[in-house]
Formats: C-alpha cells, sequence, structure tokens
C-alpha cells in the first residue's frame, strides 16, 4: 500500500467527528461539508501524482491560496496541515489547522488546586507502565510536539520489559520494514512526517516488534475501531508472544477507556474486551499551546500561567495519584510546555535533547528556490523518510507569508535541522525533484 485518498478519507471522517474544527461564522452545511471533502480528495489525489515531497506541498499550499471559500478551507486546512508536517514546517502546520479546546462537562479542575505538584511526564509515565501489559498514548496528527514524549518513552520502557510497538496508520504490507531498519514511503502514511518517523526508527533500533494494526477496509466510527483492535489483538498476541508488552500509539480518542464513542466503543475499549488487558492510557492532544491562546483549555492557561516548565510535565497528589483532565476515560494527560522558537523552527524538535540544532543555509539549492533540504542518516537508503526537512524560499516567491516554512530576505536564506549526533547525507532538490547540491556532514553534540 502507498499513500492512498482512501485512507485520508477515513482518517479524516473519523477525526471530524472525534475532535471538529469551529463552524464557519455563516454555518456551513453538511452538504457544502461533504463537498469540500470531496474537493479535498480530488485535490491530494492530483498533489499524490507530483514529482517529489516539495511539489505535492507547494500544490496543495497553492490549491488553498486559489479558493478562499470559507467553507472548504475549513475541510482542506487540515490535508495540507499534514503536507506542512511532512516538509517540517511546524509553525505552519499549527496555524492552517489548529482544534481549540473548550472545557468539557465532568473536566476535572487545576491540578494545583485539588494538592497536585508536578513531576517529569517521563519519569512518572515510565513508573506507572512499570507493572502493566500495555500502555497506550495519543497525538494530535498535525501537531509533532504530541509524538515527541513517546519517542523519549520508547527506551525507557523497552528497559521496563516492553517489546513490541504498534502504531496508527503502519501499513502492513510493508513486510520489509524490520530487516531494512527505517521507514520510507511505504510505511505509513504520518510516517511521512520526520518524526513520527523517528518514532519507529527508535521502536526498531531498541528490538521492538513493530505491529501494523490500522484498518484495511473502508470501515468509519464504531466499525473501524473494532477492526483495529481486532488486527492488534490478534497481530500483538500470537502464539510466539502470548505475554507481548505492548506500546501503541494513536490518534486523539481511540485510547479512551470509557465512554460512548461514535456509535460504539473506542478502538482501546474494544481491545479490553478481547484481550482482556486493561491498557494504561496517556493523554497528549489537550494540555498543549495552541496558535492563538483561546484554543487554549483553560485549565492549561492556567498551568501555563502559574508553573514554570520547559518540558512535558505530569502532576501527581501525595497518595502518588496522577492527575487526569478526564479520569474515566484517561489514566494521565501530559501537559506540554508553550513553544520557543529559534530561527524559525521549535526547539521541542530536540525531542528531548535526543536531537541537537544543526545550523543549515541555502547554499546546497544553488540560489533555486523554493528548495528542500533533507539530511537522512548516512547509513540508511535513499528511501529513507529524512531523519529532518526543511523548505526555504525567498520572500519574493512567496504567496501567502503564513505558508511559509522558512523565508529570509537574504541571499542566503538560514534555518536549523534537529539531528541526533552522527553522519548524515544532506541533499537538496527543487520544485521538479531535481537533486541542486549534496554533502555528507557528521553531527556533533551529546545525545
Amino acid at each position: 500500500m502507498s499513500i492512498t485518498t482512501s485512507i485520508a478519507t477515513v482518517l479524516f471522517a473519523t477525526q471530524l467527528m472525534q475532535a471538529p474544527p469551529p463552524a464557519p461564522t455563516s454555518g456551513a452545511s453538511i452538504t457544502q461539508q461533504r463537498a469540500a471533502v470531496a474537493k479535498s480528495e480530488r485535490l491530494m489525489a492530483e498533489a499524490l501524482k507530483r514529482p517529489g515531497i516539495l511539489s505535492e506541498y507547494l500544490y496543495m499550499r497553492e490549491a488553498r491560496q486559489r479558493d478562499p471559500d470559507v467553507a472548504f478551507r475549513l475541510i482542506f486546512n487540515q490535508y495540507l496541515s499534514w503536507f506542512q508536517t511532512w516538509v517540517g514546517d511546524y509553525a505552519g502546520s499549527r496555524t492552517t489547522f489548529s482544534i481549540a479546546q473548550p472545557p468539557e462537562k465532568g473536566d476535572s479542575a487545576a491540578p494545583m488546586d485539588t494538592g497536585y505538584k508536578q513531576t517529569p511526564a517521563l519519569d512518572a509515565i515510565v513508573a506507572l507502565a512499570k507493572d502493566r501489559q500495555a500502555i497506550f498514548l495519543n497525538e494530535n496528527h498535525n501537531i509533532a510536539l504530541t509524538r515527541t514524549l513517546t519517542v523519549q518513552l520508547l527506551s525507557k520502557l523497552r528497559e521496563a520489559g516492553y517489546d513490541t510497538f504498534a502504531a496508527e496508520t503502519l501499513y502492513h504490507d510493508d513486510e520489509n520494514l524490520a530487516k531494512r531498519g527505517y521507514p520510507n514511503a511505504d510505511t505509513g502514511f504520518y510516517t511521512q512526517e520526520p518524526i513520527y518517523a523517528e518514532m519507529v526508527r527508535t521502536a526498531l533500533k531498541l528490538g521492538y516488534r513493530v505491529v501494523a494494526y490500522e484498518s484495511e477496509s473502508m470501515a468509519t466510527g464504531d466499525a473501524r475501531e473494532r477492526e483495529q483492535a481486532r488486527n492488534l489483538y490478534q497481530r500483538v498476541y500470537d502464539k510466539q508472544h502470548p505475554k507481548a508488552r505492548l506500546v501503541v500509539n494513536a490518534g486523539f480518542t481511540h485510547i479512551q477507556k470509557a465512554g460512548k464513542y461514535f456509535d460504539g466503543a473506542a478502538m482501546a475499549q474494544h481491545f479490553s474486551t478481547l484481550s482482556g488487558i486493561e491498557p494504561i492510557s496517556v493523554e497528549q492532544t489537550v494540555m498543549i499551546p495552541h496558535d492563538i491562546i483561546t484554543g487554549d483549555h483553560p485549565v492549561y492557561r492556567r498551568i501555563a500561567q502559574e508553573v514554570q516548565f520547559d518540558a512535558p510535565i505530569v502532576f501527581r497528589n501525595d497518595a502518588g495519584a496522577l492527575w487526569s483532565l478526564r479520569p474515566q476515560a484517561f489514566d494521565v494527560s501530559v501537559v506540554f510546555p508553550a513553544e520557543v522558537y529559534r530561527r524559525g523552527r521549535p526547539t521541542w524538535a530536540t525531542i528531548g535533547d535526543l536531537r541537537v540544532p544543526y545550523a543549515i543555509t541555502g547554499d546546497l539549492c544553488k540560489q533555486t528556490y523554493p528548495c528542500l533540504v533533507e539530511a537522512r542518516y548516512a547509513d540508511e537508503g535513499e528511501d529513507a523518510i529524512p531523519a529532518d526537512r526543511l523548505v526555504f524560499e525567498l520572500n519574493s516567491n512567496m504567496g501567502d507569508a503564513k505558508d511559509r516554512v522558512r523565508t529570509s530576505s537574504d541571499p542566503v536564506p538560514a534555518s536549523d535541522f534537529y539531528l541526533r549526533p552522527g553522519r548524515y547525507r544532506i541533499v537538496a532538490r527543487d520544485a521538479s525533484n531535481r537533486q541542486l547540491g549534496s554533502t555528507i556532514n557528521t553531527v556533533g553534540g551529546s545525545p
């Protein structure tokens, strides 16, 4: 399987019901929304025919610029945001598509008001998972920030005895993934994004058995949840691995442990019924910073204002219990710090200091813009998803300043990659996917 509009359709239909974008003030009708989804699918199909990911991204960006219709953009913006994460435009992705987090009935009070104190999320979650058989962590698919803690957790969970990793939208028919040792375009949908790819790559290097559990039908709602749970249970707990200890990365509320979900139950609930295993459920998509502060959950806003922290945290009380905003559905809520940008890119891309900033300029672009620059591990193939990507553009090339990945008024634009120490093959390509320049560099620093 390769990236297709069919899987994108299922993903979007699911996410639209899980966490719908705000309705336009004029009130888009169901008919308008369906028309917008159909148009978005057509545009994405056309984009994926183009040569290379830069050309695909530019096609999607230009398609949005051509159509100012509000109802269309409310739908299409999520499609575009995926491409923005794939080319390393994390700031642009957050601006293009942002899910506001209003309070819900039954939400817990701010942890500071009920005797909870902050503690590093990494250590607290490992301790919580120490004697359990499965841990489910969620993410917001267009906010790569919500993947960073999971990448960090993989090594500590492996040390604690976890041996199997499963991730949403991995393709079951990439049979060479374990042998190859790195993800490529045939590995999955979200693995096109470098930090998601790093998650899979890290699991492989640590010796995890990596399992694909994505629905292989066009099912949505409860039917998709059941199929995912069945795939997960059957493929993880086979005859050779009856006592497997499982780490799952999934989107949004697929990991909720209780409550109504669409017309039935969530994947985690179906998994518990099938396996008899109650997973730990770690929520990472609500307590995050938004591009516009009014999108923040009110409890997150309180925490950001009153608590000093620069890495993901959770809250624990004197009895050792961890705080959850929605305790019936999730065991613990992770709180991410405010974003800090350096040379146009978020510093959380260090992934908890596993990676270091590495200065890169547009020299390899040979004065041809826009230009995609990619850094691949030197020991991986040309088909590998890069460790990092970014796009250089000059201001004169821009159609909309909000869409920039990295721009500069200087003759040679500059920014930073975020890379683990090691050797990398750095390649620049133009919009037709033609190689402009390449080099092999060593990235220093301490992981």
